[in-house]
């Protein structure tokens, strides 16, 4: 099985071409569950009509790349609304939006965090809890997500 490091290699040249930036990906499962997920996303989101265009293509390129000795199956994906945080560029680009993420060890006498990400870098993520500023190691989190936040919309006829 190729490592993530070989698979980028073949898959981001050519999302970049097609205009899409390579955010995530991931093999999960054995023998013939195995699954590779490609996160793919763009300025203004990536379409389901172009999602479907990105398989294709990824397809025609991975049979002929053959980074992956054996059978799987290809998904690719937007990031949506809610989003698992794996990689320091998903924690800049998830700056003054709302998340929750789970540490190793305490923090600040915590291990889960719930708040809005004021900053991040490729060690670190401050995490405004509360109004307290939380720095947060990178190597700390054990898992973390974006949070959609629903904003109920006013009733009819009230102000």
């Amino acid at each position: 099985m190729a490592d993530d490091t070989r698979l980028w290699q073949v898959l981001e040249p050519y999302l970049a071409a097609e205009g899409v930036e390579l955010d995530d990906l991931e093999v999960r499962g054995r023998g013939r569950g195995r699954m590779l997920r490609v996160v793919v996303d763009a300025d203004g989101g990536v379409g389901v009509d172009r999602i479907a265009e990105l398989s294709r293509g990824l397809s025609r390129l991975l049979d002929e790349a053959d980074p992956i000795d054996d059978s799987y199956t290809l998904e690719v994906t937007s990031p949506g609304l809610e989003r698992r945080l794996r990689r320091p560029a998903h924690y800049r680009k998830a700056v003054g939006r709302d998340v929750v993420i789970t540490t190793s060890e305490p923090i600040d006498g915590s291990t889960s965090h719930r708040g809005v990400v004021a900053e991040a870098d490729d060690d670190a993520v401050a995490v405004d809890v509360e109004g307290a500023l939380r720095r947060i190691p990178l190597a700390s989190v054990a898992k973390a997500r974006t949070v959609f936040r629903w904003e109920s919309a006013p009733k009819p006829g009230r102000k």
